[in-house]
């Protein structure tokens, strides 16, 4: 078949499999269109998958039981309750243990045969080619606009498929970007939506099932690569609407203007996504560095707001979180409607701009101080460090 070239033959044809294996993979290997060459192919392949939640978990437990030889988890964050929703690899069991660590005992429980490594790590610039240097193809399961294009960028310079998907609320997106044989992610979106936009899962909320539909889909799109078989999604992208239960077909075209796999490539390393993207970069947790010097801490803000003279704490988060939990004497400014209502936002008085973990507040600080405001702070870690300080009840 056309996509054969994904896992090497030669690694294939090295490929045995033990009788367990045989009894395994057994309604693989009376599928023509697998049989045992496609099985050998798949037991030859190496996989990562960028972002081990709701994503990255049917993700790794489709690739796992259907007998993908080598499996990469990258994510740097814990498994918290609120993941439970929707990231079906983990129990409760698992929760505040490395994502990577409890998907790996999950992917070997369902799988043994197979050969799982770990990264710990975020995906960065620094370490996105070592990282993706290894495997045959890469399976995004991020859900933020930098990693999107490095995953991208990063398969584009390795010469490797990218099978990319994305969820929102209620919709999902679906492709296989392979600069080889079709358009890439930077094809079908040159630029990355404004920051304030596209606000992510945690601030926008997104159906526990859809990131399930999904990402099945996505494993699907890998095992078709992997053994050969079927028509892939390269050149295509399926639009999927759970509420209408709606699934729509665009046709994408590869730019041959494209920056990273046109003609005339202007970028041929990794780059600063989010520079590119106009976010701020994630704090990581318990770390001095993390803070930029107009943040402030919850302790901080706790002493701040008992004083004699606190304040404006100003909350940019959505009428529906802010109805779920607040902070006591906030006032609820959109980040949407802030141009609209500049006239609320004193400026003789100092102001603390707080969301639910730091990003759209930071991105209202940012359009404050353009709009003249100076005595401004952001509250880090936002209203989810304030939980977790104050009331984890």
């Amino acid at each position: 078949m056309e996509y054969r070239e994904v896992v090497p033959s030669e690694r294939a044809n090295e490929v045995s499999f033990s009788p367990e294996e045989y009894r395994r993979y057994h309604r693989h290997l009376i599928l023509p269109q697998i049989g045992e060459a496609g099985q050998a192919r798949m037991k030859a392949a190496k996989a990562l998958i960028v972002g081990c939640g709701g994503l990255g978990s049917p993700l790794g437990l489709y690739l796992a039981a259907a007998g993908v030889g080598t499996i990469g988890l990258v994510d740097f964050d814990r498994v918290d309750e609120s993941n439970l929703q929707r990231q079906v690899a983990y129990g409760m069991c698992d929760v505040g243990k490395p994502k990577v660590e409890a998907a790996a005992d999950r992917l070997r429980s369902i799988n043994p045969h197979i050969t799982i490594k770990t990264y710990d790590t975020a995906f960065t610039s620094a370490n996105a080619m070592e990282i993706a240097a290894d495997y045959d193809l890469v399976l995004d399961g991020n859900d933020n606009f930098p990693t999107r294009y490095l995953v991208n960028d990063v398969c584009v310079f390795l010469g490797i498929p990218s099978v990319y998907g994305s969820i929102y609320r209620f919709d999902g997106q679906v492709s296989v970007f392979w600069a080889r044989r079709g358009p890439c992610y930077r094809c079908l979106y040159p630029e990355p939506p404004p920051p304030d936009l596209v606000p992510s899962c945690a601030e926008g909320g997104v159906l526990g099932v859809l990131p399930g539909v999904v990402g099945c889909l996505q494993a699907t799109e890998a095992v078709k690569l992997i053994t050969g078989t079927g028509e892939s999604l390269i050149g295509r992208l399926i639009v999927f609407d759970a509420l209408e239960m709606t699934f729509r077909q665009l046709k994408l075209r590869k730019n041959p203007d494209c920056p990273v796999c046109g003609q005339n490539p202007t970028i041929t390393e990794p780059v600063d996504y989010y520079q590119f993207c106009g976010v701020p970069r994630p704090a990581q947790s318990g770390t001095d560095e993390a803070l930029e010097p107009d943040d402030i801490t919850v302790p901080q803000l706790r002493e701040w707001m008992a004083s004699g003279d606190p304040p404006v704490v100003i909350d940019v988060r959505e009428p529906d979180e802010f109805e779920i939990c607040r902070i006591p004497g906030t006032t609820l400014i959109p980040l949407t409607d802030l141009p609209q209502r500049l006239a609320e936002v004193p400026r003789n008085t100092p102001v603390v701009v707080h969301c639910k973990a730091g990003g759209r507040s930071r991105m209202a600080v940012d359009f404050l101080k353009q709009q003249g405001y100076t005595n401004l702070r952001n509250l880090a870690g936002g209203i989810d460090a304030w939980i977790r300080e104050t009331t984890p009840e």
